[in-house]
């Protein structure tokens, strides 16, 4: 495994920005590749995409039941469908056509979350993505992944066109930093990504909040002698049930982190696992708490909640010192 990277490169890019510039490069080699936008092609930086392969999107305007109908339709046709849209608005306004016309029917939609999670900061908890995947999570057939940098967002939307069941992707609007040196640690669907290495606690996070996950780690090595592994746990559901396990078994502590509601994420599907299986040691889910969400920017947003390298670190401090 390659070092960690620490320092955030100019040259890193949203995970947002290389999923559409992914998606033009596969596009343009394969006709079936649609598109479908709910007036998003603008946030969903498909505006390329559009101007280069206009008979492959299709705009649908603000009617994100129609976005996923539409994408269903598509789909049963044979179309590679990436149905694009702000991840607030499709996993709330259009759940009940992800239900029945995607998961349901069994239609291998590509439901593409953007702007997710506090993304859109000052504009406020309407346009915050708290709830996705704890409402996805309780829908049958379908898988949910946040790719944490720009390489596993590459490699999600590759897997993505060759993917034939129901799918949400997962993205954010801040530059990410590759979260090792070695891409050789490889990306699949359901098996999370050890991105660091250590004995004593396991810090288990996804999409844009590993990246703090890894700090926190280094800062703990530096500070407290405590040496953590970190996993990218990019796909929720199927959860890596395996890896949690080993982690639980060669750890003291298992800590979570998610840009998302503690209600129903990431974190409550580690600890139902864990508990079903006789799970003992500590344990702490990090992530938004169920009360009216503080107004400002993600990263205002993110440091209030602790989410942040010191928040991590005094978190994995108090859980391992208890």
């Amino acid at each position: 495994m390659g070092a960690p990277i620490t320092n955030t490169d100019p040259n890193n890019q949203p995970n947002q920005d290389v999923f559409s510039a992914t998606l033009l490069e596969l596009a343009k080699a394969d006709r079936d590749i649609v598109a479908v936008t709910s007036d998003s092609r603008g946030s969903g930086k498909l505006v390329t995409f559009g101007q280069t392969l206009p008979k492959q999107i299709v705009e649908i305007g603000i009617a994100e039941q129609n976005l996923v109908g539409v994408a269903a339709g598509l789909a049963s046709a044979g179309k590679k469908a990436f149905a694009v849209s702000p991840a607030c608005f499709l996993t709330a306004r259009a759940l009940e056509q992800i239900k029945n016309d995607v998961a349901y029917s069994d239609n291998p939609v590509r439901l593409i979350g953007i702007s997710a999670g506090v993304s859109y900061g000052a504009l406020g908890t309407t346009h915050h993505s708290l709830h996705d995947y704890a409402v996805l999570r309780a829908i049958n057939n379908i898988t949910i992944v946040a790719p944490a940098d720009n390489f596993e967002t590459r490699e999600a939307v590759k897997l993505a066109v060759k993917h034939q069941k129901p799918l949400y992707l997962r993205f954010g609007k801040k530059p990410m930093p590759l979260l090792t040196e070695d891409e050789g640690i490889g990306f699949e669907f359901g098996k999370g990504r050890v991105v660091k290495q250590g004995p004593d606690v396991a810090i288990i996070a996804n999409g844009e909040t590993v990246y703090p996950a890894l700090q926190a780690a280094e800062k703990l090595a530096k500070e407290s002698g405590i040496r953590a592994t970190v996993v990218s746990m990019h796909t929720i559901k199927p959860l890596d049930a395996q890896l949690v396990l080993e982690l639980a078994e060669k750890t003291q502590a298992i800590i979570t982190v998610e840009e998302h509601m503690v209600n129903g994420g990431l974190g409550e599907a580690c600890a139902s696992l864990l508990l079903q299986n006789g799970y003992n040691k500590p344990f702490k889910m990090m992530g938004i708490p169920d009360e009216y969400t503080v107004t400002g920017s993600q990263v205002e947003i993110l440091n209030h909640y602790g989410i942040s390298a010191d928040g991590i670190a005094e978190v994995v401090n108090g859980v391992l010192v208890s």
